[in-house]
């Protein structure tokens, strides 16, 4: 088993106490530290305050604030890198990274009435997630603090006191709790409480002084009173190893120390001057701590942080081993050491690479010098093995470039966030575990934004994923910044962004005015080209009129409607028509809405503008929809006729008395003659009467209402016809000369296929219909004759179009030479 331990940073930051005499939490993949100064535990003076402070890995400071709540149990940091603080009331309160207040929430009342004696912050795929011990010596814990749902776990039987050391476990995607009391372990889940024994621990353990789970939470490791470190799975289904460190006083920290996809465990076990790296190796590896030191389990490794250092403690890779190892004929040194010699210009060069192509391993050693770059924290080191890689690369046909560029963007971005003034110190590994995507919204969180765009810039990503977005974020920092008036903030964002791809102006807007920036909101939604971004906002910043007028620029007619029923609900009536009143285009679309959804606003409207002819519609519509009764029909008939005159529109003021005497009529029809004649047509009422029989109440009706001879004489002639009255139709048709003519008699009885009778009008048609009448009875020779005597052309081609060649051959000869000799004339 190899490890290695290097320098991060030479720390400056200021610490006025020593570590163990404050709070502490540091977040993984090189994240901020917390200190919490003067905790309640110190015997204080009651007047002095509690002091917050984060600092970067590299002990830059990022704020400090003093603590004005109540006495805190714990620091944690979540996946989002906020700083979660459990107080001992059960409230959380969740802080940003400089120091800003972003929440709270209550772990419950139980908690609150019991208290809280500690409390862990852990992580698992659904979140960062809270447990709590209270003063009952019950366990409360929520496992996405994002969605808090709190659950209460199972009482663990017999328990008076607090447990020796308890911690969280996270199997089968669910939450439990781990703790030991005395000799025995019990594992809480959300219904049970069971006891648990590790396989193969050591006899004569009366108690677990320490316990800790991996950054996988894979597997466990176990201190006892006896000295002995049990390590296996999370599942205490699997023994990997025990260890005798030969020290029983308990440790202050444990935590696990291994790599991703490793076979070799190791745990990292701290007392006060005491560091010590144990696994399944017979000896340990033991360092001195000249100070109060702190653990932060990471992915690939431990930091370890003290007033003076902060140190990277991790499992040597196989590849940088395979290198540097004392002697080591591996591919990958053999190939550093002639790039080395190359440069002395010695022949030793050609010797060594000789030997790895003889061996057929050239390939072999670039991947691995390649590899062996990604895991030195050293750029001068990264240098030299990337220049060797290149070395080698020289000497092949076909080595795919991609790993090699690659990994040199990888470390060059990684080198820039390590730099002392960021203090982020990844490790390959960590960096792409995290992803690039997370590492740029943590330089934004860290507002490092002309860094996160030149890292966009560099590694070329799209601009939506990276400078757009970037770019956004930096705006919405720059409207919290009150000493710069809204013209000049809004200004330098515009000029910054311009048209930027991606770049959402409203959003930005809607941040300043979260900031109580209303007017600098209003300033940035002119450059917002999307009007439905635009009105949104100002209807929540009560902007409506302006609203209203950015909706109607837009043309967009749905966008327009939301404006309006907004303004309906915030303005009284009077308010909010005179609003309409300078609007026609929102007044016409409204007027559109309330025909169908609020007749009476509709009628508001009309009378507020004097729109006397839509007023007359509006009720002459109403009479018909909302009114039954004749009186009440009649009554808005009769205001509709008065607007109508009032609109001097007389036509219609005529046509609407001329209805409500119809309706009068059909009224008195309906009580006299039975059957149905309300809301029939002028029309129909007459057709109805001749079909009844009551000829003289038709043409009393005709009178009445001035319906001209041609148009009585059709409903007349079409009523008959319908009933088949013969009879009647030709006394009608010899009552006077008919105003229609005679071929509409004609054409009607042969609509109803009585040719009979259509041949006695036949007679009386006129000379320039008799043709169509004689053609219409099918009288072809006939009309041929009279065709032939009018001697008109049109007739004789309409005749010869109805004669067949089998029946009508004589006919249509005799037209022919009826032509013929009148083209000869």
């Amino acid at each position: 088993m190899g490890h290695r331990k290097y320098e991060l940073y030479s720390m400056d930051w200021d610490l006025k106490e020593e570590l163990r005499d404050c709070l502490v939490a540091a977040a993984p993949y090189g994240g901020p530290i917390a200190l919490l100064r003067n905790p309640w535990r110190k015997e204080k003076a009651a007047s002095v305050r509690p002091v917050l402070e984060i600092y970067s890995a590299s002990g830059m400071p990022l704020a400090s604030l003093l603590w004005k709540s109540g006495p805190v149990v714990s620091l944690g940091w979540s996946a989002e890198e906020e700083l979660l603080c459990v107080q001992e009331d059960g409230v959380v309160l969740v802080y940003g990274l400089h120091g800003d207040f972003r929440r709270h929430f209550s772990m419950g009342n139980e908690v609150l009435q019991n208290r809280v004696l500690d409390a862990r912050i852990f992580h698992t795929e659904f979140g960062s997630g809270v447990a709590i011990l209270t003063g009952a010596h019950r366990f409360t814990l929520s496992a996405n603090v994002g969605d808090l749902k709190l659950r209460r776990m199972p009482e663990v039987p017999g328990l008076q006191s607090a447990p020796s050391c308890w911690t969280t476990l996270c199997q089968d995607r669910v939450a439990h709790i781990l703790l030991a009391v005395g000799p025995d372990l019990y594992l809480l889940d959300h219904a049970a409480c069971s006891s648990v024994t590790p396989p193969g621990l050591a006899p004569g353990v009366s108690s677990f002084l320490q316990m800790a789970v991996s950054f996988t939470y894979r597997h466990l490791a176990l201190f006892t009173d006896t000295g002995y470190i049990w390590m296996g799975t999370t599942s205490l289904k699997e023994k990997l190893c025990e260890f005798n460190c030969n020290i029983r006083a308990p440790p202050k920290q444990m935590v696990w120390c291994s790599r991703p996809r490793s076979k070799e465990r190791a745990v990292v076990v701290a007392w006060e001057r005491r560091l010590m790296v144990v696994g399944d190796a017979p000896e340990s590896i033991q360092f001195v701590l000249d100070e109060d030191s702190y653990l932060v389990p990471e992915l690939d490794g431990v930091r370890i942080f003290s007033r003076s250092t902060h140190e990277f403690l991790h499992e040597v890779p196989v590849a940088s081993e395979e290198i540097f190892k004392i002697a080591s004929m591996a591919p990958g040194a053999l190939l550093l050491e002639a790039q080395k010699e190359y440069e002395k210009e010695s022949q030793k060069a050609d010797e060594y690479l000789r030997e790895i192509q003889e061996l057929g391993q050239l390939t072999q050693a670039v991947q691995q010098c390649i590899e062996a770059a990604g895991h030195e924290h050293r750029p001068d080191m990264q240098k030299s093995l990337l220049r060797a890689a290149s070395f080698g690369k020289c000497f092949l046909d076909r080595f795919p470039p991609d790993s090699f560029v690659r990994m040199c963007q990888d470390l060059r971005v990684l080198n820039a966030v390590r730099d002392y003034h960021i203090g982020i110190p990844l490790t390959y590994s960590q960096y792409k575990q995290l992803t690039i995507q997370v590492l740029l919204d943590r330089l934004v969180l860290r507002r490092l934004y002309p860094l996160a765009i030149q890292i966009c810039e560099y590694l070329r990503l799209p601009e939506v994923q990276g400078v757009s977005r970037i770019l956004a974020h930096w705006a919405c920092y720059k409207v919290q910044q009150k000493d710069v008036s809204d013209e000049d903030v809004a200004r330098a964002i515009n000029q910054k962004l311009g048209d930027t791809p991606g770049v959402s102006y409203s959003d930005i807007a809607a941040r300043a005015y979260g900031c109580g920036r209303t007017e600098l909101a209003i300033k940035l939604l002119e450059y917002e080209p999307r009007s439905g971004e635009q009105v949104p906002l100002l209807l929540k910043m009560k902007r409506s009129k302006l609203a209203l007028s950015k909706a109607i620029e837009s043309g967009d007619t749905d966008l327009v409607f939301t404006v309006l029923l907004h303004l309906k609900n915030e303005l009284n009536r009077g308010d909010f028509f005179m609003t309409l009143r300078n609007q026609p285009m929102a007044l016409s679309l409204y007027r559109q809405f309330c025909k169908y959804q609020e007749l009476e606003t509709l009628k508001d409207l009309y009378n507020q503008d004097d729109n006397h002819q839509e007023l007359g519609s509006f009720h002459i519509r109403a009479s018909y929809a909302a009114e039954e009764r004749i009186e009440g029909r009649v009554a808005a008939l009769q205001t509709a006729a008065d607007a109508f005159y009032k609109a001097k529109n007389e036509f219609a003021a005529k046509a609407t008395e001329d209805q409500m005497r119809l309706l009068r009529l059909q009224r008195r029809l309906e009580d006299e003659l039975g059957g149905r004649f309300l809301d029939l047509s002028l029309h129909d009422t007459v057709t109805t009467l001749i079909l009844g029989g009551h000829n003289k109440r038709a043409e009393q009706l005709a009178r009445d209402f001035r319906i001209p001879d041609k148009r009585l004489w059709w409903l007349k002639l079409t009523a008959l016809a319908d009933l088949e009255d013969w009879e009647e139709l030709e006394k009608f048709s010899k009552s006077k000369k008919s105003p229609i003519g005679y071929l509409p008699f004609v054409e009607i009885c042969m609509k109803q296929h009585n040719k009979y009778e259509a041949k006695k009008y036949t007679s009386r048609v006129g000379p320039e219909q008799k043709v169509k009448a004689l053609l219409l009875v099918g009288d072809v020779a006939q009309a041929a004759d009279v065709a032939i005597e009018h001697r008109n052309e049109a007739e004789l081609s309409l005749v010869l179009s109805h004669c067949t060649g089998a029946t009508d051959g004589a006919t249509a000869d005799k037209i022919q030479r009826a032509r013929a000799q009148a083209q000869k004339k």
